[in-house]
């Protein structure tokens, strides 16, 4: 999935601006943090009933996009 945009939000009065799927207040962080805790996708959804498993793969994607598009500034060697 390359469309996050419509599934992943961003209000400033909600989890102080962190991006949201779709305007609830589980974050991105929230379910990267379960997946790499080693939740499995059905374990999120029966846990959060809310949460279907293109919202989950809207925050992969939304993760991907966030990662290509980090700028990396190599530090410079001290002589």
């Amino acid at each position: 999935m390359s469309d996050f945009r419509n599934i992943i939000t961003i209000e400033p009065g909600k989890r102080s601006g962190q991006p949201c799927i779709r305007g609830m207040r589980i974050t991105v962080y929230d379910v990267l943090s379960y997946l790499a805790a080693g939740m499995s996708i059905s374990e999120i959804l029966d846990d959060f009933p809310k949460l279907t498993e293109a919202d989950i793969m809207a925050v992969l994607a939304y993760a991907a996009e966030a990662e290509k598009t980090k700028l990396v500034v190599p530090q410079a060697v001290a002589a």
